[in-house]
C-alpha cells in the first residue's frame, strides 16, 4: 500500500497581521488543459485555486517590477549613475540665498 503523500509545509503568516476574509470571486474560462495543470498544482501544492492565481500574479508583478540590464544597457545605466553632473545655477542661487536667510 502507497504511503499517503504529505503535502507541503506553507510559509505561515504573521500573527500580527490580520487574515484578510476571501469575499471577492473571480470566474475563468479555461482550456481543459490548463485546468488540469490547476488541478495538479493544486493537489501537489495543497493550495486552493485562488491562492494559486495570486501567487502566480504576484511573481510576475515581483518579475514586471524587477529590472535586468544585461551588456550595453547596463553599462550606460552604471554609467549614468556614476556621472556627478554639477548643480544647476538656479540650485546654487537657491542654496545661497538659502544660507543667507537662514545661517
Amino acid at each position: 500500500m502507497p504511503s499517503p503523500r504529505k503535502k507541503p509545509a506553507l510559509p505561515r503568516k504573521s500573527r500580527s497581521q490580520p487574515r484578510e476574509l476571501k469575499t471577492q470571486r473571480l470566474e475563468l474560462r479555461l482550456a481543459p488543459s490548463a485546468k488540469k495543470v490547476i488541478h495538479q498544482a493544486m493537489s501537489v501544492t495543497g493550495l486552493a485555486a485562488g491562492d494559486l492565481a495570486y501567487e502566480g500574479a504576484r511573481r510576475l508583478l515581483e518579475e514586471h517590477q524587477r529590472m535586468v540590464l544585461l551588456g550595453a544597457d547596463r553599462d550606460a545605466f552604471i554609467a549614468a549613475i556614476e556621472r556627478k553632473p554639477e548643480p544647476a545655477p538656479r540650485l546654487v542661487r537657491a542654496l545661497r540665498q538659502h544660507r543667507r536667510l537662514l545661517g
